[in-house]
């Protein structure tokens, strides 16, 4: 008996992947063939590189390298088990005691990424009735914790705090709890959010302070220890995350607090329950980190002293850099606002062949009319560099009239 021809049930896929093409906006991953450095090797060409977030250039620091090695070498390439059952390492406890310390809070708890400790944390202290008052930029990661935790959500304008006390004031009646939360740095348009009127509307209203410091980790306050830093806000902001993979130069992401709210998410974060612990060699690399940024304090020196060029001479090029349709960047990170995706996403191409790597990021990414080529400094970029990659920059905008 002749076999049926089976339909692709996931046809529908192939139809939305021609609608990106159609649209300019599909993209291939690049693949990087060497280290993560200023200039490197990316599909066989050679490029400088304006897309990691390498802020200090620690992947390739020695100091990281050999405790990566010196851990391996110590404990195995594994844990073996969720941290929860047997996978618990003295040096996952030795690096969560170093980033409390370094935080200036009580306790940390280390997780894979940092994504699931945005989505792990909000979706572990929050239910249904209670409520989630967001920056409408906030991270992806933040967004998907607020769904995962059923609680209701409130938006308010970006880094409008008179917004979100209206939305605080909203609720204030209801029962549930209240969590305020923000990016300390906004990881598409490079502003830092507006955390001492946020704290002050928290404290009036008695909601719980949240804060993503991802992009300012390194970046920002004293040693990179962050925005809450950077204020002077310590005390004030319940809820501290972080991530391992941006300056820090390797991978995971982190949450600070009081010990018995640490104590909580070991027992409630899913993320936190559901998935094997770091290589140990992680783990030494990012207290090797840590010390570096105690220690060497230099690197941030030299990478604001890149951004600060960076931006000024790509203002003077003419490029729109924010602050007209988008908020103006304050940090690292540089957007060159194009507006249409599919233009964006053919400059990006023509960069890179003609040696800069600069990715394109459009909708949903971003919103619609929004696309940006977003371009991050490093410690790490020389002047040289950075002055071919502004050559290359104003060559293409001019070829492709995205400059006059």
């Amino acid at each position: 008996m002749p076999t049926a021809t089976r339909t692709n049930p996931l046809s529908f896929l192939t139809d939305q992947l021609n609608e990106l093409k159609a649209k300019g906006t599909h993209f291939k991953l690049r693949v990087l063939e060497d280290e993560q450095a200023p200039e490197c090797t990316f599909d066989g060409k050679r490029v400088i590189n304006l897309a990691s977030n390498n802020y200090l250039g620690l992947t390739t620091h020695p100091k990281l390298r050999e405790a990566a090695l010196e851990a391996t070498r110590k404990y195995g390439v594994g844990s073996g088990a969720v941290r929860t059952i047997a996978g618990t390492m003295k040096i996952h406890m030795e690096l969560e005691e170093k980033i409390a310390r370094f935080k200036n809070v009580e306790a940390c708890v280390v997780f894979q990424s940092g994504f699931t400790a945005n989505a792990g944390t909000v979706s572990a202290i929050l239910g249904k009735d209670d409520f989630v008052i967001s920056d409408e930029l906030n991270h992806a990661s933040i967004i998907d914790g607020c769904r995962l935790s059923r609680a209701k959500i409130l938006v308010f304008r970006h880094k409008d705090v008179a917004h979100a006390e209206e939305q605080l004031a909203s609720i204030k009646d209801q029962p549930g709890r209240k969590l305020l939360i923000t990016d300390g740095v906004f990881s598409m348009d490079g502003d830092i959010g507006a955390l001492p009127g946020l704290c002050d509307a928290a404290e009036k209203y008695g909601a719980i302070m949240m804060v993503d410091d991802a992009h300012s980790s390194g970046v920002l306050g004293r040693n990179g220890r962050g925005t809450i830093d950077h204020f002077g806000l310590h005390g004030r902001v319940d809820i501290q995350v972080g991530t391992l993979s941006k300056a820090i130069g390797a991978l995971g992401g982190y949450v600070c607090g009081t010990r018995d709210f640490i104590d909580y998410l070991y027992h409630r974060a899913r993320p936190f329950l559901f998935s094997t612990s770091h290589p140990p060699s992680v783990a030494a690399t990012c207290i090797a980190a840590f010390d570096v940024l105690e220690n060497e304090p230099q690197l941030m020196e030299q990478l604001w002293a890149n951004t600060r060029f960076w931006k000024k001479e790509l203002g003077l090029l003419g490029f729109n850099i924010g602050g007209k349709t988008t908020p103006a960047s304050e940090t690292p990170i540089t957007p060159i606002i194009i507006g249409d995706g599919r233009l964006t996403m053919d400059f990006s191409r023509e960069l890179f062949k003609e040696g800069v790597l600069g990715t394109g990021i459009a909708f949903p990414t971003v919103p619609e009319g929004k696309a940006r080529i977003r371009t991050i400094m490093t410690a790490t970029h020389t002047q040289d560099e950075l002055t071919r990659a502004l050559d290359v920059l104003h060559r293409v905008g001019k070829r492709m009239g995205i400059l006059s």
